[in-house]
């Protein structure tokens, strides 16, 4: 194992950049994971990473000291530094001194929709992304699909808030929605709060791409004309509309409920 001592490393830099810019997470094609609970998934899931970055305090932990033993069997590249240095890198408030440097997988799209899938179209909010990508892996949903103004999945807040989905769910992003919508192979649908048909009155016992739109505009009214079928979710009292999240999850677990029956 390596250490770092010194702002001026070449590896810092490169780690600092790449903690602060979401544009070079992009160009580089590589994210950092912080934090015990995203590092042990990406080595379960995934493998070893390109690097193992630890705090000196974190050595004591007997997770990362278990976590970093698989690192150096497996030949990874592993390098400590002062805790100082270390939460320079880190967005994780208390966190235990623990990332990786990884890779983020390219994806060629489909050319064709043929199992249930998501897509999101210009959601903002990494929160709601990576709620969105927790709640498809727990229902069985395996592919995501992005539109280029979604926010970008490889990024802190939402890897924290996906909590290791993306290490099994197939990411894809800066997609053509109209054009994969066109292509589809299965029912497309759209949540929309001026739909007429309710969630439970569809048979969702089929596979299906679900569509959701901005936080506050919706899906794009292009893609509502392209989609199979629009639907609402009822509720009650006086809240004019769900978090996009939280219609998400009750989309999925709905469909979830049908197939088990």
């Amino acid at each position: 194992m390596k250490t770092i001592t010194s702002r001026d490393n070449p590896l810092y830099k490169e780690l600092k950049h790449l903690a602060g810019s979401s544009q070079a997470r992009r160009k580089a094609g590589q994210t950092l994971l912080d934090g015990v609970h995203l590092c042990q998934t990406y080595l379960q899931l995934r493998g070893v990473p390109r690097h193992c970055i630890l705090s000196e305090s974190a050595l004591a932990n007997p997770e990362v000291a278990d976590i970093l033993m698989q690192c150096e069997n497996a030949h990874a590249h592993c390098t400590a530094m002062p805790d100082a240095l270390y939460s320079a890198l880190s967005q994780v408030e208390h966190g235990v001194g623990l990332m990786f440097l990884i890779d983020t997988p390219v994806l060629a799209v489909p050319a064709v929709l043929e199992r249930d899938a998501v897509m999101l179209d210009n959601l903002q909010d990494p929160g709601n992304v990576g709620s969105i990508l927790r709640s498809a892996a727990a229902a069985g949903i395996t592919q995501v699909f992005c539109s280029s103004g979604t926010a970008f999945c490889w990024s802190p807040k939402v890897l924290r808030a996906a909590m290791g989905a993306h290490f099994v769910v197939e990411i894809y992003e800066n997609v053509d929605l109209a054009a994969l919508i066109s292509s589809s192979a299965i029912p497309v649908l759209a949540t929309s709060g001026y739909a007429k048909q309710r969630l439970y009155e569809v048979d969702l016992r089929q596979q299906v791409a679900w569509l959701f739109g901005h936080e506050g505009q919706g899906v794009a009214d292009d893609l509502l004309g392209l989609a199979s079928n629009q639907v609402v979710i009822p509720h009650l009292g006086q809240i004019e509309s769900l978090n996009v999240a939280a219609c998400a999850a009750v989309c999925f677990f709905e469909q979830l409920r049908q197939k088990q029956m």
